[in-house]
């Protein structure tokens, strides 16, 4: 298994219009490609300007091979055309993680 957690720093006061702005234009896009995150979020402590995503992969070959459908699709391109013009995002962080042998993921 393979975990990719990433997180998006938006710019002071911007948050829930990019939220809503991803709501409407790119969730559906991105679940056709990646399927349904693990968890979508912001965060509550620490750097507040920020939300994560997590999103499951059998290895490197399914996400690489996933993302690839994504950035062929149409809707996703444009979401991600009007996104950067609006210029509510900041900086994106990307972590891939491997769970520890002993590690079973709960049900």
């Amino acid at each position: 298994m393979l975990y990719d957690l990433r997180t998006y720093r938006c710019r002071p006061g911007t948050m829930r219009r990019q939220l809503d702005f991803y709501a409407e234009n790119g969730f559906d896009a991105q679940r056709r490609h990646l399927g349904e995150p693990l968890f979508y979020g912001t965060v509550e402590t620490g750097d507040v300007n920020s939300y994560v995503h997590l999103w499951q992969y059998r290895d490197a070959a399914d996400r690489q091979a996933r993302r690839a459908a994504l950035y062929k699709d149409p809707d996703w391109l444009e979401y991600r055309t009007r996104g950067a013009a609006l210029g509510y995002q900041t900086e994106q962080h990307n972590t891939l993680l491997r769970p520890a042998a002993f590690w079973t993921p709960p049900h």
